[in-house]
C-alpha cells in the first residue's frame, strides 16, 4: 500500500509521488506540523484549503496526552482529528534527547519525565514503533538518538551506533506486528516506517549510517541529527554527502528544515521531504515570510499600509486583508492574527514547493533556484 516513484529530474533535484493508504503526496513535498494532532492556528478546513497533502504528528506527545490507547479505541489519528489524508508521526526521539537534564539514554531506550506531570517514562524503539502503530500514521519513524549540534566525533558516533542498533529493533517490531503476533492495535495496516541516518557533520560516520541503516531496510529515509545548531553551509554540505548515498527508488526525508531557501538548496541535492515549525511559530510571533523576506508585522511603519503583507501571494490573507490591519490584531493580542498569518505563511511554503515540481518537470529548476536567491533574503526586507 506504499510506493514511490520519481517521474521527473533536474540535476539531483527529483520530482516523485509518494503513494500511502490515505493518498498520494507530490514531491519534493513540505509537511505542515501538527505536533499535538492540530497545525496551531489553523483548521483541518485551512490545511485542505491550502491543498497540504501530508501533515506531521509527534509520538512523544500524543503518548502522554491524550494517549495512544485512547487515540487506537477512537480509530486512530485519522479519525481522531478528522483528517483523511497522510499522516507521518515522529518517534519522539528528538523531543526526548532535547529534555536534556530531564532524560537519561541507555541500551534498552531513553528514560525521561514529562514535561507535563514529572511522571517517569521508558521510551524504547519497540515502545515508539507500538504508539505509532496505535496512532495508524501512513509513515512512522523510528526511535533515534540525536546528538547536540556540533557534537564531537566520539559523541556523534556513539548515538549513531546507538541509533542503528535502535532501527534493527524498530524494524524487527515493525515486522511482528505485520504478523499479528505482539498484541498491538493496528489502526492501519499499510504503515511504512522510515530508517533515520545519523552521524551529525561527520561524513565519515554518515556514510557508515547510510550502510549500516540501507541495510536494515526501510520504505524510505530520513537525513536526521541537522538543523540543531550548525551553521547553514555545513548542513547543506551534509546533505550534499548523504543524499546520493541512499537508495533512489525510496523517499528522501530531511528533519525539521528549514527557511524557504534551505528547502530549495536540499532540494537541489536530492531531498524530497520536508518538515518544520518555523511557518506556524513565526506566524505566532508577527513575522510574514513573503517573495521579499520576513516581514514583521508589527513594525510601526505598517500602521498605516493598506496594502496586503505579499503583493505577490495568493493567499487568503493576501487576497481580503492588509498590512494595517494585521498589525492591529497582533498587537491587540487576537488570536485571528496567528491564525491569518499562519495561513500566509503556510501558503508561501506549499506554494514555493508547487513552484519546485513544476521547474523540475519543466528543467527549469536552476532557473527558480536563482530567481528565488535574487529576490528571498534571511532579512527583513521592508
Amino acid at each position: 500500500m506504499f510506493g514511490f516513484r520519481v517521474l521527473n529530474t533536474d540535476g539531483a533535484a527529483r520530482r516523485g509521488e509518494i503513494t500511502t493508504p490515505h493518498g498520494v503526496i507530490q514531491t519534493p513535498a513540505f509537511m505542515p506540523v501538527g505536533t499535538r494532532g492540530a497545525v496551531k492556528a489553523v483548521t483541518q478546513r485551512d490545511l485542505e484549503d491550502l491543498d497540504a497533502e501530508i501533515i506531521l504528528g509527534n509520538t512523544y506527545h500524543l503518548y502522554l496526552r491524550p494517549g495512544g490507547d485512547l487515540i487506537a479505541r477512537a480509530g486512530g489519528l485519522h479519525k481522531f482529528i478528522g483528517w483523511s489524508r497522510p499522516i507521518l508521526t515522529d518517534s519522539g526521539g528528538y523531543q526526548v534527547f532535547s529534555l536534556a537534564a530531564m532524560r537519561k539514554v541507555r541500551e534498552t531506550g531513553a528514560e525521561f519525565r514529562s514535561h507535563l506531570d514529572g511522571s517517569r517514562h521508558l521510551l524504547t524503539p519497540e515502545r515508539a514503533t507500538d504508539i505509532q502503530a496505535q496512532l495508524g500514521s501512513d509513515i512512522a519513524m523510528v526511535l533515534d538518538e540525536c546528538a547536540a549540534g556540533g557534537a564531537e566525533i566520539k559523541v556523534a558516533d556513539e548515538a549513531m551506533q546507538r541509533s542503528l542498533r535502535w532501527a534493527a529493533r524498530a524494524r524487527a517490531r515493525l515486522l511482528q506486528q505485520r504478523e499479528n503476533d505482539n498484541g498491538v492495535t493496528i489502526t492501519n495496516p499499510g504503515q511504512a516506517q522510515f530508517g533515520i541516518v545519523q552521524g551529525g557533520v561527520h561524513k565519515d560516520l554518515r556514510s557508515e549510517s547510510v550502510r549500516g541503516t540501507v541495510a536494515i531496510g526501510f520504505e524510505g529515509y530520513a537525513v536526521g541529527g541537522l538543523s540543531v545548531g550548525e551553521p547553514v553551509d555545513v548542513m547543506y554540505d551534509v546533505v550534499s554527502h548523504t543524499a546520493p548515498l541512499l537508495p533512489a527508488d525510496r523517499p528522501r526525508y530531511l528533519m525539521g528544515t528549514g527557511m524557504p531557501d534551505d528547502l530549495i538548496e536540499c532540494v537541489a541535492r536530492g531531498i524530497d521531504m520536508f518538515d518544520c515549525v518555523l511557518p506556524t511559530r513565526n506566524a505566532r510571533n508577527g513575522q510574514l515570510l513573503t517573495s521579499r523576506g520576513p516581514l514583521v508585522i508589527k513594525n510601526a511603519q505598517y500602521a498605516e499600509d493598506s496594502s496586503p503583507p505579499d503583493p505577490a501571494c495568493g493567499c487568503y490573507t493576501c487576497r481580503h486583508f492588509s498590512r494595517a490591519y494585521l498589525r492591529h490584531l497582533y498587537m491587540a493580542g487576537e488570536m485571528t492574527a496567528a491564525t491569518l498569518s499562519s495561513i500566509h505563511n503556510l501558503y508561501f511554503y506549499l506554494d514555493t514547493m508547487r513552484r519546485i515540481r513544476e521547474a523540475i518537470v519543466f528543467r527549469s529548476f536552476e532557473k527558480l533556484r536563482l530567481e528565488f536567491h535574487q529576490t528571498f533574503s534571511r532579512r527583513p526586507q521592508y
